[in-house]
C-alpha cells in the first residue's frame, strides 16, 4: 500500500468526541520519547504531520489522521513520563485507557518500543495489561539505525527470548527505522489487510 494523502482532522481528551465513522482506526503508543511521531511521519512520508519534540511528553491529546481519506492513523500520548505531575499523569492515563478500551474502530494498538534497551517493566506491564483486556495489538521496535545489525540482532533476542517467558505466542512484531525508512512497506502492507477486514458498521469488527 502506498498513502496518497494524509491530513490531521482532530484532537481532544475525550473519546466521545473522536471522529463519528465507520473507518478503521490504527493508535499508536509508547513510553514518551520512543519515536512515535516520528514514525507517523516516516509512514505517511508527510513531515511535521505529527508534531515532533526533544521534549519527551509533548503529546497530551488523542490525534486523528485521516489518511488515504479512508483510514485513520492516532497518535496517542505516550506513558511513564515521570516529570509529570500526578495529576497530569492520572488525566493522561484516563485518556489512554478510554480510547483503548472504549473506542470500537480501533482495529489495532501498535505498541513502540525503544530497540536499544531491555525490557522496562513499564512496557512489560502495560503489554500485560493489553493483554488482560483483549485489546489487538502489535510491537513495533523503533530506532533500529541506532545499532549496528549485529548488536540489534543480540539486544532484539534478548527482548523476545524475555517476553516467551510470559507469552505463548508472541503478537505481531515489526522492525523500524524513522531514519531510513526501514520497517515501512510492511508495517503498511500489515494495515493493508486488516483493512479488508470488517468495521463496527459490520457484522464482525475487525482485530489485528
Amino acid at each position: 500500500m502506498e498513502i496518497t494523502s494524509s491530513k490531521f482532522e482532530i484532537s481532544n481528551s475525550d473519546v466521545n468526541k473522536c471522529p463519528d465513522s465507520c473507518r478503521h482506526e490504527y493508535a499508536f503508543i509508547g513510553r514518551s520519547n520512543v519515536g512515535k511521531s516520528s514514525l507517523i511521519n516516516m509512514l505517511t512520508r508527510h513531515k511535521g504531520l505529527a508534531m515532533t519534540s526533544s521534549t519527551p511528553g509533548k503529546t497530551t491529546l488523542i490525534n486523528h489522521f485521516l489518511i488515504n481519506d479512508s483510514w485513520y492513523i492516532v497518535d496517542l500520548p505516550g506513558y511513564g513520563y515521570a516529570q509529570r505531575g500526578k495529576e497530569q499523569q492520572r488525566q493522561i492515563r484516563r485518556i489512554i485507557d478510554e480510547y483503548i478500551l472504549g473506542r470500537r474502530q480501533m482495529t489495532c494498538l501498535f505498541l513502540l518500543i525503544d530497540s536499544r534497551h531491555e525490557p522496562q517493566k513499564i512496557d512489560l506491564g502495560f503489554m500485560e495489561w493489553l493483554a488482560e483486556n483483549e485489546v489487538p495489538f502489535a510491537i513495533v521496535f523503533t530506532k533500529l539505525d541506532k545499532m549496528s545489525s549485529a548488536a540489534s540482532k543480540i539486544v532484539l533476542g534478548k527482548y523476545l527470548d524475555r517476553l516467551r517467558e510470559s507469552w505463548e505466542e508472541l503478537p505481531p512484531i515489526f522492525y523500524t527505522s524513522s531514519n531510513d525508512g526501514r520497517g515501512r512497506a510492511e508495517l503498511l502492507d500489515y494495515i493493508e489487510e486488516l483493512n479488508k477486514l470488517p468495521t463496527i458498521c459490520d457484522d464482525t469488527p475487525a482485530t489485528c
